[in-house]
């Protein structure tokens, strides 16, 4: 089964997701191999989301004092 890309998934599911490592990563029994990798994961994912997030602030518009707006 493919992997859907961090890419293609929506803010949302990204942070669900990410609680899902976190989750597992709790997991004192994990071993370390598969704790590094849920790590990495995770860190593929953060990146996606400040991405995202990034170019959702860069659209957001100001109302400015001239009753213009600027760019956030």
């Amino acid at each position: 089964m493919a992997e859907i890309s961090e890419k293609e998934l929506s803010l949302e599911e990204s942070f669900e997701k990410l609680d899902s490592l976190l989750e597992r990563l709790e997991d004192r029994e994990l071993p370390l191999e598969e704790a590094f990798s849920l790590y990495q994961q995770g860190l593929e994912l953060m990146k996606s989301c400040n991405e995202k997030i990034d170019t959702v602030e860069k659209k957001i518009l100001v109302l400015n004092g001239d009753g213009g707006f600027d760019e956030f």
